[in-house]
């Protein structure tokens, strides 16, 4: 089903073609569309999760993008057929009393399920969700539902997001999710104190320049060694070596290329993993992250 829920968003029901129950997810978790040869993109599931019979995803129009959502637009139809891959989730809705949500534009997607499960949970939270206009804010006749603990912010309306009300003075143990443009994410970041804060970024964050040295990847799977250049992912060095690995985005922000680090240290440039994650060292993804020393051992 297609259905447009705001001005340049379309929304798509998916179904399994034989009627099957579709496999089970989490509140924050994605898929990735295969809309073609190079032509993946990942959405967020913003449905129910007990409704197994579909999924949902919602996807703006972007005047400027790589071609992925002008393809959903213009080239998916009622009854099509598209493969899909995931569900993924490294956006979890983790245990909380108190939760603070922010959403800026199509970053409320991943959100609706989480608003649900922490109202099912009994917590107490707000949602602040701004975008350009009234018009091009998604499933605000969803949210009225939750009264006055959601807050639509219109830009020509109000202006740029008031951050300060919903992030300072929060009880201790609050848990913020934020999602939407990168300057949103920014400035929620710089607001929120370490280890509050949970984001979902449609665009990599922008890295400090960090070592280009070469260094060796042993695949613990083979025992092979590899080299990666200074200016080669890790990623494009074990593809070029015959090893196939799951990839999507290349930029860091998907997860889809996920590998358990075995030995070393890795150099984080995703976008994706939290601080907490960063530390342990234990995982990298290997599209845009590197080595901290002169060698990685991979589970590959």
């Amino acid at each position: 089903m297609r259905e447009f829920v705001a001005d340049g968003v379309l929304s798509l029901t998916l179904r399994h073609p034989l009627g099957q129950d579709l496999p089970a997810w989490e509140p924050g978790a994605h898929v990735d569309l295969l809309l073609g040869p190079e032509l993946e993109r990942q959405y967020s599931l913003c449905s129910d999760p007990a409704d197994r019979s579909a999924w949902r995803i919602a996807v703006l129009r972007e005047r400027t993008g790589r071609g992925g959502s002008a393809h959903v637009h213009d080239e998916l139809g009622a009854g099509d057929k598209v493969r899909v891959r995931g569900p993924r989730n490294h956006f979890r809705l983790e245990p909380s009393p108190h939760y603070r949500f922010v959403a800026g534009g199509i970053g409320i997607t991943p959100l609706l399920p989480m608003l649900a499960a922490a109202e099912a949970a009994g917590a107490e939270w707000s949602l602040l969700y701004g975008g350009r206009s009234r018009a091009s804010m998604a499933f605000t006749a969803e949210l009225a539902r939750y009264g006055d603990r959601v807050t639509l912010a219109p830009q020509d309306e109000a202006g740029l997001l008031d951050l300060a009300p919903v992030l300072d003075d929060v009880p201790d143990g609050t848990l913020v999710y934020c999602c939407g443009p990168g300057p949103l994410l920014d400035a929620v970041e710089e607001r929120c104190p370490a280890g509050r804060l949970r984001v979902e970024r449609f665009q990599p964050k922008a890295q400090q320049a960090g070592s280009g040295s070469e260094f060796e990847v042993v695949l613990a799977r083979s025992g092979r060694t590899l080299t990666v250049a200074p200016e080669v992912s890790v990623l494009e060095t074990v593809r070029a070596a015959g090893v196939e690995v799951l990839y999507s985005c290349t930029e860091g922000t998907c997860g889809t290329c996920e590998t358990d680090v075995l030995e070393g240290a890795p150099e984080h440039r995703d976008s994706v993993l939290t601080e907490e994650e960063r530390a342990a060292g234990d995982t990298m993804m290997i599209c845009v992250s590197r080595c901290r020393g002169a060698r990685l051992v991979l589970d590959l």
